[in-house]
Parts: structure tokens; C-alpha cells; sequence
């Protein structure tokens, strides 16, 4: 797979009817390796081994209901008392992160309203703070550690 501008890891590759796969740290079990699960395994395994993130409190996949449709969150972080702070989107490497990209997260967060968003490719990363008071955003320099979320 292609060498992403993240941390190298011990990724646990398997062949399984004939397709690579890829163990999963957060749902404990192998899925299916697609260029964007390599970015999501890389980006998690960053969260968790660089900056402190806790894997018990996120979730790959998270589904929810927008509007009447079923859409689902790449990752989402929770707060101890399990509400959420962070939806994090990943795309493919070979995806260019657009406008588009940012209004399918916003829309996500339409439900969840969480303090921190985060887009990446794997080779480019992008975080937001939201301030709902001025109703605005910032982008930040870089993802934050756990321990500086606010």
C-alpha cells in the first residue's frame, strides 16, 4: 500500500478468501483493506500511539440518521460521559480534499455537534474547532493531543 504522511505501524495484514485485510484496533476485527481503511487504520493508530487518544472512547463507522437517510461517520470520538467531541473523515489518498469533503462532515455534525472536525487523506490532514458561540470555525495547525482537547 502506499506510503502515507503518517507514522508507519505493526499493521496486521491477512489474506482472507482471496482479499487483503486489515485488523481493525477499534472494532477488533479484520475488514476489508481498501485505500481508505489504510488511511483510517493509520490515522487511529496515530491518534492512539502519538497523541493519547483513549481507543475506548472512539468508534469506526458510527451510523446515524440525517434527514431521513442512514449515513455513516468514518470515526467519532466521545467525551467520558460519551458524548461526542471529534468526527474525523478519511478519504482515500488518491482523493483531493475539497469543499465537498468539508460539507459532508458539516452535514455529520448537523447531528452531532461536536467541538473538533477532522479530514484526511493520509497524506494531507485538516482540524477545525468549532465555536458555536460566534457560530464560526478555525483551523488549527495541527490535530491536537487528547490531553489539550477542551
Amino acid at each position: 500500500m502506499l506510503s502515507l504522511n503518517l507514522p508507519a505501524f505493526d499493521a496486521k495484514i491477512a489474506l482472507v478468501d482471496g482479499k487483503n485485510v486489515i485488523w481493525d484496533i477499534i472494532r477488533q476485527k479484520y475488514v476489508a483493506l481498501t485505500p481508505e481503511e489504510w488511511v483510517r487504520q493509520h490515522f487511529v493508530h496515530y491518534l492512539i500511539e502519538h497523541k493519547g487518544y483513549p481507543r475506548t472512547l472512539m468508534a469506526n463507522e458510527v451510523q446515524l440518521n440525517l434527514n431521513g437517510t442512514k449515513k455513516r461517520c468514518d470515526t467519532v470520538l466521545y467525551q467520558r460521559d460519551l458524548s461526542t467531541k471529534m468526527i474525523l473523515e478519511y478519504k482515500a489518498p488518491h482523493i483531493e480534499i475539497t469543499q465537498a469533503v468539508f460539507n459532508q462532515i458539516t452535514r455529520y455534525n448537523i447531528v452531532l455537534k461536536v467541538d473538533y472536525l477532522v479530514v484526511s487523506n493520509g497524506l494531507r490532514h485538516y482540524c477545525c474547532r468549532m465555536d458555536y458561540a460566534h457560530n464560526t470555525y478555525s483551523f488549527l495547525p495541527e490535530i491536537p493531543a487528547y490531553t489539550e482537547l477542551e
